[in-house]
């Protein structure tokens, strides 16, 4: 249904409410962001109100989206902004003065690994902003298609094979950074070639790679969840690569959840999605593995409350020690945060 306001799309999700399944486990959100933008505002209070919804969120950890960058300065060290930003809202966070979740206890900010061998004076400008800083995302999601909106970062088609941005990528591990692969679905080979070359980076697989269902992939659900199952499990090959669980409902996966006149319930969410969710946890096991919101991106189809009661619903029959891995302990570890 189309939504003008965040107000508006707030008493939308209101429409659906449930009783919160499992409260007492921890979770770790390892994939949201924060921005105020276009006329919508995604700050700490919208956020936490998101994480005061019922489930015990502990902690969180921010992945870039552009915001709050430098307004001057060298072009290529304006992203160090958005750390310094999320950074203070971190501390915020972690005064105690707004509840025990640790907002922001990992920040994933943004480099242009294109830069090369220059890049490192943008990498160690993170780490000097903040202690928190964990890694870069460079999203790679190319799609020929006018229909399909490229990344933000305005990828060249084959970003992870260029010999810049590889030269940029290999001085990732040395400085103990990690990187979020964000691409789309067909450009999962290109990753695991990537992941192949570099063994000592750590790489965090975004949103099942990016399934796409709008433009040309729409109505082809089937043959590219065929396609993906195969590139999925070659990738999981590659021992240094953990997956993020989540951001599958966007308006481009093509489920169609933002267009209903009600909200979709977690049964809902589960019964529509939870193919790929399986084969993702059968692939690299709940070791490497984790939930993730990709909030409030994902919030333009469900709220907080029903997306997690949905992973509740697919983790169901993991053991406690399986659930603690999925749903707060693997986040933790690849992200550094000290519970």
């Amino acid at each position: 249904m189309p939504l003008v306001t965040d107000a508006e799309h707030l008493a939308w999700l209101a429409r659906v409410e449930e009783a919160i399944l499992e409260p007492a486990l921890p979770i770790c959100d390892p994939h949201h962001h924060l921005w105020d933008r276009d006329g919508s505002r995604y700050l700490l209070h919208e956020l936490l109100a998101d994480l005061d919804s019922g489930h015990n969120v502990v902690s969180t950890v921010f992945i870039e989206c552009s915001a709050m960058y430098r307004a001057d300065g060298p072009e290529a060290l304006r992203p160090v902004g958005e750390t310094e930003f999320v950074n203070g809202v971190a501390a915020m966070s972690a005064s105690g003065g707004y509840g025990p979740v640790r907002a922001c206890a990992g920040i994933v900010g943004f480099a242009d690994l294109l830069l090369g061998d220059a890049v490192v004076e943008v990498l160690e400008a993170h780490l000097a902003a903040s202690s928190r800083f964990r890694g870069i995302r460079h999203a790679a999601g190319f799609d020929p298609s006018p229909d399909v909106r490229n990344s933000h970062t305005n990828p060249p088609a084959g970003l992870y094979g260029l010999e810049d941005f590889r030269r940029g990528f290999a001085r990732l591990a040395p400085l103990g950074l990690s990187f979020e692969a964000w691409q789309y679905h067909h450009q999962l080979p290109q990753l695991t070639d990537l992941a192949r070359a570099f063994p000592e980076t750590t790489i965090i697989l975004n949103h099942f790679s990016g399934p796409l269902g709008i433009g040309p992939y729409e109505g082809h659900a089937e043959a590219i969840f065929s396609q993906w199952r195969e590139d999925l499990a070659e990738l999981a090959r590659c021992p240094n690569v953990v997956a993020k669980l989540g951001g599958l409902v966007m308006p481009i996966n093509g489920f169609g959840f933002h267009k209903r006149s009600e909200p979709a319930t977690s049964e809902e969410l589960a019964a529509a999605t939870g193919n790929w969710y399986r084969h993702a946890l059968e692939c690299f096991g709940v070791d490497r593995c984790m939930f993730e919101s990709n909030f409030p991106v994902d919030k333009a189809s469900c709220s907080y409350a029903v997306l997690w009661n949905s992973f509740k619903r697919l983790a169901s029959g993991y053991s406690s020690a399986e659930k603690a891995a999925l749903f707060r302990e693997t986040a933790e570890r690849v992200y550094r945060i000290v519970p």
